[in-house]
């Protein structure tokens, strides 16, 4: 059953450190069975605080989700979006 990640971007507090993670966080993808489905394009919020932007991304399972987030490149990268910004993130399997 298909998995979407959803990485929501809530606030930004450096942004030299959200540009490290774009050069990272995306050759993290390689080798691994992913599609990007949306990466921060224009956005509506209907309910809730505003957010300055949002990924979605597709695997296959959950397993080669939790993989992907769980491997040495995205865990190296994921630390300057820590630094950088404030964000929500999960996995939820579709239907």
């Amino acid at each position: 059953m298909a998995v979407f990640g959803v990485f929501i971007k809530e606030s930004t507090q450096d942004q030299s450190q959200l540009d490290i993670y774009t050069s990272k966080a995306g050759p993290s993808l390689a080798g691994h069975s992913v599609k990007v489905l949306a990466a921060y394009g224009p956005h509506v919020t209907f309910e809730g605080p505003e957010i300055q932007g949002a990924v979605i991304i597709e695997f296959p399972t959950m397993e080669e989700a939790k993989d992907w987030y769980n491997s040495a490149a995205y865990q190296e990268a994921r630390e300057y979006r820590f630094r950088g910004a404030t964000y929500r993130a999960f996995f939820v399997e579709g239907v």
